[in-house]
Order: structure tokens, then C-alpha cells, then sequence
């Protein structure tokens, strides 16, 4: 069993990104099990002095998720040209401590839509550099960045086919490749 965990990048409880993110769990293929990471909006703002022996709660949990799991795949949309400050705190939170973090050597992916022409190409390189410097193993060619204004991603069967191969390609890439 292949263990993958969600970061949604999105707050709202009927986003198209949210839908995404349970498309992807519902269908996931078989061997593979898919959480979404709940609670990335009650994490503090990344403070050092706040992650020392004891952490909050929250950020405990998370952290806990993600460990856990095998691979790591964002769902997200953009935000004024780059990831939402939900993702990247979370991100921050799962670097540390520093080369030890619940992210570090995991293949980490990309996907999500936006309503923009460009489908949060921008947010999805952005999340890709932020967890490759956190010490995930960034997985180029697990992307999908769809606009919305061209299609519903949930209705389209093509983009649907594409978000569930971008899936079924993190969980085949061998980590020690993506190390090496």
C-alpha cells in the first residue's frame, strides 16, 4: 500500500480544488490510499520559537499525517501569481526541523486549477521550489495546472483522466531516482 498525503491549498469547503482532492481520493488507484491532510488552516503562522520540544497541537497532527505517508501531492490554486500562504506555512511547518522534516526525501506533486487562463502553473512551480529547498523530492512531471475558464475539471473527462495519471506517476516514481 502506497501511502499519499493531500495538502490542499484551498480553505473553502466547495472549491474546485477541494473537489479535486476528493475526486483523487475516491478514485485513487488500487494500492493506494489518499488523506487529505486536514487542518493546514489552524497552524500558526511558522515561528521558531514556537517549534521547540513542544509544538501545538495542530502542528503535531499535521506533521504526524505527513510522516506517515509515503509520497506527498499539493492541490492547489493560485493567489496573486503564486501559492496560497495556507500551502506555504504548511510547507514551512514540515521542513523542520531542518533535515528532519515530516516532508524531507518524499516525492512531492503538484496539481490543482484556478480561474485564470494560465490554470496556477505559477503556485504549482512555486510549491515545487519551496518543498524541493524543504527537502522533498520534487516530481516535475506530476503537474496539472487547469484552468477553469476552459473547462470543469471534475465534469471533463480528460482532465480527470490527467489528474489521476499525474497520481498513478507519484506513486510509481522511485524516490531514490528523484535523490540521486
Amino acid at each position: 500500500m502506497t501511502r499519499v498525503a493531500l495538502l490542499l491549498g484551498s480553505l473553502r469547503t466547495d472549491s474546485v480544488n477541494r473537489k479535486i482532492a476528493e475526486l483523487l481520493r475516491d478514485q485513487a488507484p488500487e494500492g493506494v490510499e489518499v488523506s487529505i491532510v486536514e487542518g493546514l488552516e489552524r497552524l500558526p503562522f511558522y515561528n521558531e520559537e514556537l517549534d521547540g520540544e513542544t509544538v501545538p497541537a495542530e502542528v503535531a497532527s499535521v506533521r504526524e499525517a505527513v510522516a506517515s505517508a509515503d509520497r506527498i501531492l499539493a492541490v492547489t490554486p493560485e493567489y496573486n501569481g503564486t501559492m496560497p500562504a495556507v500551502l506555504n506555512n504548511a510547507i514551512d511547518w514540515l521542513s523542520r526541523p531542518y533535515g528532519q522534516g515530516a516532508i524531507v526525501g518524499k516525492p512531492f506533486g503538484v496539481v490543482g486549477a484556478a480561474p485564470t487562463p494560465y490554470g496556477a502553473k505559477w503556485s504549482h512551480a512555486d510549491a515545487l521550489r519551496s518543498a524541493g529547498i524543504a527537502g522533498g523530492l520534487p516530481v516535475e512531471d506530476v503537474t496539472v495546472s487547469q484552468s477553469t475558464l476552459e473547462v470543469d475539471p471534475i465534469a471533463d473527462d480528460a482532465t480527470r483522466a490527467r489528474l489521476l495519471d499525474a497520481l498513478q506517476r507519484l506513486v510509481d516514481v522511485d524516490p531514490a531516482a528523484l535523490a540521486a
